[in-house]
């Protein structure tokens, strides 16, 4: 019988067996693999790697097979780790856990960091004046539960809500990473899209009681009362799964993340979503546009700039806090000595927040400890400016600073001030603090001394003139004489190497001296390397206090930069009241005015809103005389008057606002499979399902994604709908559809406006000024022949508007439409299909005279969608 050959198994090398099951461990990580002096990536993460970092892949045999490798020097980690996470990866740092010459095995490795997109520590990862957030979001059955960590800064938060209160709080904190539980993947890309870097977790980890003993157990608590979160069931998983995420990406020293705060929604005004991204608050999707941030960031330190951030995306509903932040403007406008003094101090600062991190984690470096020791050293002026200020917010800042006298005094005893970053390469322990320090300095750098006397002595003795005493790394220490003089070498000298013309020769003066000088450097290293490391961990129970000074200095940057932003642009003081009056005298748009050519100025406007005469302003005119940038501003002076800033006007009066909603120009959404038209009506329905009392809607051009006449009947339900609703909420309505401007006759308080323009012969000037009355006339023409469009199309395009202007009267309208109806109920209840009989049932029962224009805008939504599915099931 034949023999069968077996396969032969395939070797693999000791180093690949270790890497292969170190990958398994981290699957879904590139793995950055210690050997030697360089970090490896093996096959795929080679391929990856080479691709995101421009680095060569070759390839290595492996048991015969070809293995794809890439690499770089371990010293070039922090130039090429960013751009593996900026790209989307997640990061496996493997380091080599034991010295290479200290054993005959193969090295012991292991993964001592997993840095992702939302878990990063490093400076070049990071974004100074941005929260780096990583988030979890958890799907409950009523509520969806979210939280945000930012393991840099320490600051952690949760919430819970609707879908679309978590997707604000989204679009707000812009998270790095959104950790979510794979079961739960299709409805978080069906409710929030694909825009965020998602990283899907095991279901298990959203468990109620493993969330409460994750963050009881960190937090050394017996509940989570203490925090005001108890309540919060969702908001709580979310939070327990980014602990144990953290715990997973090896980050175990996180004493910096010492509180988790609600976020208290009630407290700040709403906006959705498309109301942050039709304001272009602080990301635009167009590239080269100009934010509102980009306009009002007048910080000076990075904690100031995130925090401007947050009050940006959470404008305040309290009127005494809104008036506490504006009489500080005020009070340093009045005094710009204390303002230059305290923006002085603050330029001085570090992050603070992210130093004292980097104290938590033990990331910190020699050169950070002197740069968060001379932070806090510039707090001190800061703390006596503001101690003794006439103004309480002020002086309460000043009350709450902590000087922290102790750890700066510890720091400037122990460091040296010109302490390097990596320990190896300077001093860093200053002198004088440790005599056994000291003693070893003194035995390892008075070497030069010592050799330049032996060597005197050894030339003298031996009459060799060109003695030289040099080191390296194969012999260490060697006296080298060059081969003419080599008959004049002592005895006791012996020869260690032969060169072409010279001898090398020791000496046992030159070993012991030698012993001595390694032996002191080495220990040197572990000497400053325990100091060091003894300090950080002293320097841990400052982490509070160092974190509270981070806040304070953060709003008072804030508060510097409102003052210096005032004083730049001509911004003055609103007054915040609790009416729901909204008036507004010469406003400006923040961003366009700084966008204007030089020597050309800002055309302001009033716009007076109450609920009583003046609800609805209906804002007419050609497209480019303005209308937008007059809806636009008028929000963001509301906007910028609630964070606590002075406002681009001459005189603002401001009922507090409670929510703030836009629906501006139209924007397919084709990859969800909605028109524009469908966008649009889905986001104005939002709008008219959430209003209050206090509420600001800024509607823009509402029905223009359909036709003419289906436009102007979908705005005037609209527009009546908002007249009639109980809340009476101030509503601007800009369009082109003048015909609105009849509503005035039947509805009282929907007031008329245009934004005049001037014709001049065949032209057009737009002077961009809101005036009383309606507009005549569009100018699309105009626009067009401004354009540059040929003459050719202009003249027929005028041809054809006569013709319209005749034929389309209102009667012949009204007979058209009833026509259409007819003929349409005709051919639509001839079928005999059931899904037809039931619709027909259904639109006989309603009652047409109680149903308001956007019920029956609705309901013909439902039976459209009805009819689009049944079609679908046909095919």
């Amino acid at each position: 019988m034949p023999k069968t050959s077996t396969p032969k198994k395939k070797k693999v090398t000791p180093l690949m067996q270790q890497y292969n099951a170190i990958k398994t461990k981290y699957p879904d990580a590139m793995l950055l693999f210690r050997v030697g002096d360089f970090y490896e990536t093996f096959g795929d993460d080679a391929v990856k790697a080479s691709k995101i970092l421009g680095i060569i892949c070759t390839h290595r045999n492996n048991g015969g097979e070809k293995t794809e490798l890439a690499g770089f020097p371990h010293h070039s980690l922090n130039t090429y780790l960013p751009k593996l996470v900026k790209a989307g990866q997640r990061v496996a740092i493997c380091d080599q856990l034991e010295d290479p010459k200290q054993t005959k095995k193969i090295v012991k490795r292991g993964v001592t960091e997993l840095v992702t997109p939302g878990v990063a520590l490093n400076d070049d990862i990071l974004s100074a004046k941005t929260n780096n957030f990583l988030c979890a979001v958890h799907f409950g059955r009523k509520k969806i539960g979210v939280a945000f960590l930012d393991i840099s800064t320490g600051e952690f938060l949760t919430s819970e809500g609707t879908e679309e209160q978590i997707d604000k709080l989204l679009q707000n904190f812009a998270p790095n990473e959104v950790l979510v539980s794979k079961t739960h993947k299709k409805d978080f890309l069906k409710a929030f899209g694909t825009e965020f870097h998602t990283f899907f977790i095991e279901d298990w980890i959203f468990q109620e009681d493993y969330a409460q003993e994750t963050l009881t157990k960190h937090f050394n608590t017996a509940t989570l009362k203490g925090f005001g979160v108890a309540h919060l069931e969702q908001g709580i998983m979310a939070s327990g799964a980014v602990l144990h995420y953290l715990s997973e990406t090896q980050h175990h020293k996180l004493q910096h993340i010492n509180t988790l705060q609600r976020i208290a929604e009630e407290e700040y005004i709403w906006m959705d979503r498309f109301t942050i991204k039709n304001l272009e608050l602080y990301h635009s999707y167009n590239p080269n546009a100009v934010t509102l941030l980009d306009v009002i960031d007048k910080t000076i330190s990075p904690m100031g700039g995130r925090m401007l951030k947050r009050w940006l995306a959470l404008p305040l509903k309290n009127v005494e806090k809104i008036k506490r932040r504006h009489q500080v403007i005020e009070y340093l406008q009045a005094n710009d000595t204390i303002l230059h003094k305290l923006q002085q101090s603050i330029k001085q600062m570090g992050d603070l927040e992210r130093l004292i991190s980097k104290v938590a984690t033990a990331k910190i470096s020699p050169k950070e400890v002197v740069q968060l020791k001379n932070s806090l050293e510039a707090i001190l002026p800061v703390k006596q400016l503001t101690s003794s200020s006439k103004n309480d917010a002020v002086k309460l800042i000043g009350d709450q600073l902590h000087g922290c006298d102790m750890l700066r005094a510890k720091i400037k005893e122990m460091i040296s001030e010109d302490a390097p970053v990596n320990m190896l390469k300077g001093e860093t322990i200053a002198n004088g603090y440790s005599a056994e320090l000291d003693e070893l300095r003194g035995l390892a750098f008075s070497g030069k001394d010592y050799l330049n006397k032996m060597l005197e002595r050894e030339t003298e003795r031996t009459g060799i003139t060109s003695l030289k005493i040099a080191s390296n790394n194969v012999f260490g220490y060697y006296i080298e004489v060059r081969n003419t003089h080599k008959d004049k070498v002592p005895e006791e000298w012996i020869r260690k190497q032969t060169l072409v013309n010279a001898e090398r020769y020791i000496t046992e003066e030159l070993k012991e001296y030698e012993s001595k000088i390694l032996g002191a450097e080495e220990r040197i290293q572990v000497l400053e390397q325990e100091l060091f490391s003894k300090l950080v961990v002293w320097m841990q129970e400052y982490i509070a206090p160092v974190q509270h000074n981070a806040q304070l200095i953060a709003q008072l940057d804030c508060l510097c930069g409102f003052t210096q932003l005032a004083t730049d642009n001509k911004y003055t003081a609103p007054v915040i009241n609790n009416s729901t009056d909204l008036e507004i005298v010469n406003g400006r748009h923040p961003v366009i005015e700084k966008q204007l050519p030089v020597g050309e100025t800002y055309i302001a406007n009033d716009v007076t809103l109450n609920r009583e005469e003046q609800q609805i302003i209906m804002i007419t005119g050609p497209n480019m005389s303005g209308k937008s940038a007059i809806l636009r501003q008028t929000a963001l002076i509301v906007l910028l008057a609630q964070m606590g800033s002075f406002v681009p006007a001459e005189a603002a009066k401001i009922g507090y606002v409670d929510k703030i909603f836009t629906r501006v120009g139209a924007s397919d959404n084709i990859s969800m499979g909605e028109s524009t038209f469908m966008v649009e009506m889905n986001e104005t329905a939002s709008i008219l399902n959430n209003l209050s009392e206090r509420s600001l809607v800024l509607l823009d051009e509402i029905g223009r994604g359909t036709s003419t006449y289906d436009g102007i009947s979908i705005a005037w339900a609209i527009s009546e709908y908002l007249h009639q609703h109980p809340t009476q909420a101030k509503t601007l309505f800009a369009t082109h559809y003048h015909e609105l401007n009849e509503m005035t006759a039947t509805f009282s308080r929907i007031k008329n406006y245009n934004v005049s323009v001037k014709e001049l012969k065949d032209n057009v000037l737009f002077l961009r000024k809101l005036t009383p009355g309606g507009s005549e006339h569009s100018f699309g023409i105009h626009v067009a022949k401004m354009a540059g469009m040929p003459q050719q199309v202009i003249s027929k395009a005028n041809k054809i508007l006569k013709k319209l202007e005749k034929s389309h009267s209102s009667e012949e309208l009204t007979t058209k439409l009833t026509d259409a109806q007819n003929e349409m109920q005709l051919s639509f209840f001839n079928m005999d299909d059931p899904l037809l009989l039931e619709l027909k049932e259904e639109i006989i029962d309603l009652d047409i005279n109680t149903l308001t224009p956007v019920e029956a805008l609705m309901k013909l939504n439902e039976i459209k969608r009805l009819l689009s599915a049944q079609k679908k099931d046909e095919v």
